[in-house]
């Protein structure tokens, strides 16, 4: 599959898309809904008390908004150690969700139990195209996915995705992992049937692998590093991938629903996911600790995921929505739809991309 992505430099300014999958029946994510992690305590105590904004503070709305957040090291999870929502939007309910991976996510929208959520540009193709078509749009792009999600071989010399013909290989199904592990097999001539596919969550990788019940796994941090650390050797990563025309993205979905009744606090929650990014590099450190804080590993390693992500501002993100991303979406829904994982391409993947938020907060 080749995806008309940008020149070098717009990749590197950009986002690759994290292309996950999720259906809710016939699921290949696992199916698993996850409990409800609301925001109360695991903080760094660096919560703030104004709206760091000024242009982004709602008085006004006094609604609930529910959120999906996952482990992932990027401005998402600033937002919530940092309480910036909270002061943005100081009459509203705030409540954060914990969720393992896309699939599990666009299952939650499907059951309608969601206003906002994080999830892979798989999972939002999947949730854009038949048979789901769910009533969904994607507003925002947290990261560009590159070496943070690896292909991770325990023991042996392998020095090419075919070293692990017959191998067992563990991955999130729906996952942008398990997007990038599809293209890599089908950039080396394999297929899913060339090695035993082990559809696992994260955070029970590393005692299957200690196990010795696999032999491999496409994953991110924390997960990743701790393989590695335990006798891993990277293989491939998604860095690699996006290269060979299958990148992949860290997105964040709205509903319709709450998109058509709440613009403004869409509004709000885009400048605040913005400063939350600018963050990142002006201030890495606290940025570091604020993430650290939720995924409990030290601030040096979240220092070092950095380094395998990037992470654009609303400005590049608007250029990216209005330009390649529809191209990028029906290029992965072609690549879906022959791996059997969709019914059909829709012919309009712009029309699933919310930019009024996005236009409005690049132009401050």
């Amino acid at each position: 599959m080749s995806v008309n992505v940008r020149t070098a430099t717009v990749i590197r300014r950009t986002a690759a898309a994290l292309l996950a999958g999720a259906t809710l029946t016939g699921v290949t994510a696992c199916g698993k809904m996850p409990t409800a992690d609301e925001l109360v305590g695991n903080t760094s105590g660096a919560a703030v008390t104004e709206c760091p904004v000024a242009s982004a503070k709602n008085d006004k709305f006094t609604g609930t908004v529910r959120i999906a957040w996952q482990a992932i090291p990027n401005a998402d999870l600033i937002v919530k150690d940092k309480g910036l929502l909270e002061a943005c939007l100081p009459n509203a309910t705030i409540q954060w969700s914990q969720f393992n991976f896309g699939g599990d996510v666009i299952q939650a929208f499907g059951s309608n139990s969601l206003d906002i959520g994080l999830a892979g540009s798989s999972p939002a193709v999947r949730a854009a195209s038949a048979p789901l078509n769910l009533p969904i749009k994607v507003i925002w792009i947290h990261d560009i996915i590159g070496d943070a999600e690896s292909l991770v071989a325990r023991g042996g010399d392998y020095q090419s995705v075919k070293d692990l013909a017959g191998k067992n290989i563990a991955v999130p199904f729906g996952s942008t992992s398990h997007f990038s592990l599809l293209s890599a097999l089908h950039n080396a001539g394999m297929n899913e049937t060339s090695v035993h596919l082990i559809n696992l969550d994260p955070d029970k990788m590393s005692a299957a692998w200690t196990r010795g019940e696999i032999d491999a796994a496409w994953v991110w941090d924390p997960v990743l590093s701790t393989l590695k650390a335990d006798g891993g050797t990277i293989v491939t990563s998604s860095a690699a991938t996006a290269k060979t025309g299958s990148a992949t993205y860290d997105m964040e979905l709205a509903t319709d629903a709450f998109i058509t009744a709440h613009p403004d606090v869409m509004t709000t929650w885009t400048a605040v996911e913005n400063y939350a990014v600018g963050l990142i590099s002006s201030d890495e450190e606290s940025s570091a600790e604020s993430i650290s804080t939720i995924l409990g590993n030290s601030v040096d390693d979240v220092k070092q995921q950095f380094a395998g992500y990037t992470y654009p501002q609303a400005k590049d993100q608007s250029d990216i929505f209005h330009g390649q991303l529809p191209g990028i979406f029906k290029a992965t829904a072609e690549f879906l739809k022959t791996q059997g994982s969709l019914d059909a391409v829709s012919g309009d993947y712009a029309s699933v991309l919310y930019t009024d938020a996005i236009d409005a907060v690049a132009k401050e």
